[in-house]
């Protein structure tokens, strides 16, 4: 039963990672990459490493994203693509 959702789950995080890697816009890319990291959280826990789980949803989508959007605020764009 869970073969299924596992699958999903799958198929998600890799389409996120590669839309992360494409995406051109820095915020668009580290919200992207913050998508990336709550799906790799309910794989954990979907796999049972509950623990790996939390840690993932709190370092992973909480405060590297948080890093991540406060630096793209504090960069400056440079050229006019």
């Amino acid at each position: 039963m869970t073969i299924p959702i596992d699958l999903a789950i799958l198929t998600l995080v890799v389409i996120s990672g590669i839309g992360a890697l494409a995406v051109k816009d820095l915020l668009g890319a580290a919200i992207v990459f913050s998508a990336y990291s709550f799906l790799m959280c309910l794989a954990w826990a979907v796999m049972g490493a509950v623990d790996v789980a939390f840690t993932e949803a709190a370092v992973g989508a909480g405060v590297s994203t948080v890093f991540c959007v406060a630096a793209v605020f504090h960069t400056t764009r440079r050229t006019k693509d």
